[in-house]
């Protein structure tokens, strides 16, 4: 399995870095939905809560994935690396 410059897997580092964006987006996403409400679309907030909701999946799916990587040497930096 590759390990990029972080010191950890690529599998790793590409679900943290998932997991990350996704939490991100649904933080961003609840200005999204004040927005709409404010200018009376509620369709158009409805859709921005169904975004959320399959970005809140998403990160909740990849803390999943990588808890069951938690039993191997993938979660953590390998030995000799700068992180």
């Amino acid at each position: 399995m590759a390990t990029g410059e972080t010191g950890f897997d690529d599998v790793t580092f590409d679900l943290i870095s998932l997991q990350y964006h996704s939490l991100k987006a649904g933080h961003d996403y609840g200005q999204y939905v004040r927005d709409a409400r404010n200018a009376g679309k509620e369709e158009i907030a409805a859709f921005f809560e169904r975004v959320m909701a399959e970005d809140s999946d998403r990160a909740h799916q990849c803390h999943q994935f990588l808890a069951e990587l938690g039993g191997t040497d993938n979660t953590a930096p390998k030995p000799g690396t700068d992180a």
